[in-house]
């Protein structure tokens, strides 16, 4: 009960978080009961979601596309992800997030 509260708390003071936002959250919990957490940024794929207002991803992405779109549209995506993705520039993250597109049935352009 005291991580509920204290994780509301905490992502109701972010307020560019929607309510219902998926929100990743690693809890290290010790021999004595007490916790930390911290909590990620949404996932790639649930910000290109709602970003480009698409349902879902593709069902069968190697075939079937959903949308096109381009490198520079992904490049806000990019920079909410980055605090938590594996890239200390722009150019590599948003190559990270065009693969993420590329597995949902997008097609990124150059």
């Amino acid at each position: 009960m005291e991580f509920c509260k204290a994780f509301n708390a905490r992502s109701q003071e972010n307020k560019d978080i929607a309510p219902g936002t998926p929100l990743p959250v690693i809890i290290n919990v010790y021999a004595d009961k007490s916790f930390n957490f911290i909590i990620k940024t949404p996932p790639a794929s649930y910000l290109i979601i709602k970003k480009f207002n698409l349902d879902k991803g593709s069902t069968n992405p190697g075939t079937k596309i959903i949308k096109r779109i381009k490198k520079e549209e992904l490049s806000d995506i990019a920079k909410v992800k980055m605090p938590d993705i594996n890239a200390n520039e722009l150019e590599p993250a948003i190559r990270i997030i065009a693969g993420t597109a590329r597995s949902m049935g997008i097609i990124v352009e150059d």
